[in-house]
C-alpha cells in the first residue's frame, strides 16, 4: 500500500523534507518513529508530511501523493491541540481514506464534559461531575461528595493535573478550578475523586470490535494512604516514576465477571463515543468491584513501548501486525480520489 503518515511538529517545516525512523527519534518524535520503521518493514511505500499551520501544503501533498491510506498521527495544528478534529475533517472533504477516529469522536473526547454527558445518557458509570466556565465560575457546590478531582476540560495527556487536583473540601476545589481558568483559559471539570485501581482497556477495530487484556498503572513506592492518579510528573517524568515506583504493567489478576463487565463497558464506550480504529478507554476499579469510567482515548499513543501496542503484544498480536490491522481498519468507504494540486 502507498501510505502518507501525517504528524505534527512545534513550528514550520519544509513539507518535501524526508525523514527517516532515526531523524524522527532526534525529533522527540519516538511514535512517529516506530510508525514508520514497522511500515517501512511490513513493505508499504511510506511518505511523510510534517504539520504546523499550512493548509495548502498539506492539500497539495495529499494530491500529489494520492495515499491508499493516510497514517493518521496528528494531535494538533498550529501547535494548538484544539485542532485536532480539523485534520481528519480535511481528509473526509478529499474523500481519502485515513487510520483512526474521525473529527465526531475528536470533537466528542476532546471536550471531557460533553463526553461524559453523552455516556450519563447511556447509563454508563461514571463519577458524579460538574463544570466551572471560564467566563462564570462556580462560586459554590452544593451536595458535592468529597475529595474531589479537578482537571482542565479540554486538555491531554494530563496536562493540569497534577497533586494540587486532589481537593479535600469546597474551597480546595473552587480554588483549583480557579487556577485551571487562569492557567488553561477554559473550562474546569470537577468530579468526584474515586478510589480504585487505574485500568486502561485498549480497543481494536470497526465493526468487530477486539478488546486487549487491560493495562494497569502501579504505585508501588507511595504510601497507601496517599491518593493515587495519573499526574503529569507520574506520566512524563521518569526521575518522579522511579521515585514512586510508578509504572505501568499488565493488570494484576481479575475475576472473570469483572473481565467480562470490563469488555462489555469498552465496547459500549467505544461505540457511543464514535470512536473508531483504535482507541483506549480509562477507567477506575474500586475495592467493591465497580467500573468507573474516567474518560475515553480515541487516537491513543502507538509507539511501541506504550500500553496499545503493550496490550496488543500481550494478545500475541505483534506491532507490525498490528499497524496493519490499523491500515486495515481504515474507513474503507473513503476511497481516494484524484484531487487537482493547486
Amino acid at each position: 500500500m502507498k501510505v502518507l503518515i501525517l504528524f505534527d511538529v512545534p513550528q514550520a517545516s519544509d513539507p518535501n523534507e524526508t525523514h527517516s525512523p532515526d531523524s524522527l527519534k532526534e525529533q522527540d518524535k519516538p511514535t512517529e518513529a516506530c510508525v514508520l520503521e514497522s511500515l517501512q518493514r511490513i513493505g508499504h511505500e511510506v511518505e511523510t508530511l510534517a504539520v504546523f499551520n499550512d493548509v495548502p501544503a498539506i492539500v497539495e501533498k495529499l494530491a500529489s501523493c494520492a495515499p491508499d491510506v493516510v497514517f493518521n498521527l496528528t494531535e494538533s495544528f498550529y501547535h494548538d491541540r484544539s485542532h485536532e478534529p480539523n485534520i481528519p475533517a480535511v481528509l473526509d472533504l478529499m474523500r481519502l481514506r485515513y487510520t483512526g477516529s474521525g473529527p465526531e469522536a475528536l470533537l466528542l473526547c476532546k471536550d471531557k464534559a460533553l463526553a461524559k454527558k453523552v455516556l450519563s445518557y447511556h447509563h454508563v458509570r461514571l463519577p458524579r461531575f460538574v463544570v466551572s466556565h471560564h467566563q462564570h465560575p462556580l462560586r459554590r457546590l452544593r451536595q458535592f461528595a468529597f475529595p474531589a478531582f479537578v482537571k482542565p476540560v479540554g486538555q491531554e495527556s494530563s496536562d493540569g493535573i497534577s497533586q494540587a487536583s486532589f481537593t479535600r473540601d469546597e474551597k480546595e476545589t473552587l480554588e483549583r478550578a480557579h487556577f485551571i481558568h487562569q492557567k488553561f483559559g477554559c473550562e474546569a471539570l470537577i468530579e468526584e475523586y474515586i478510589e480504585g485501581r487505574e485500568l486502561y482497556l485498549s480497543v481494536l477495530g470497526n465493526e468487530r470490535l477486539q478488546i486487549f487484556p487491560p493495562r494497569e498503572l502501579f504505585f508501588s513506592q507511595m504510601p497507601d494512604a496517599a491518593p493515587k492518579f495519573a499526574t503529569s510528573y507520574a506520566k512524563w517524568n521518569e526521575k518522579y516514576r522511579t521515585k514512586w515506583g510508578i509504572h505501568n504493567g499488565p493488570a494484576l489478576e481479575l475475576s472473570a465477571s469483572t473481565t467480562k463487565q470490563l469488555q462489555r463497558l469498552a465496547r459500549t464506550v467505544y461505540r457511543v463515543l464514535k470512536i473508531r480504529g483504535f482507541g483506549r478507554i480509562d477507567v477506575r476499579l474500586t475495592p467493591r468491584g465497580e467500573v468507573y469510567v474516567i474518560e475515553a482515548n480515541p487516537n491513543p499513543s502507538l509507539a511501541v513501548d506504550e500500553d496499545f501496542a503493550q496490550s496488543a503484544a500481550a494478545a500475541g498480536m505483534g506491532y507490525d501486525a498490528l499497524l496493519q490491522e490499523i491500515l486495515d481498519a481504515a474507513d474503507a468507504a473513503r476511497r481516494p480520489v484524484q484531487v487537482a494540486a493547486g
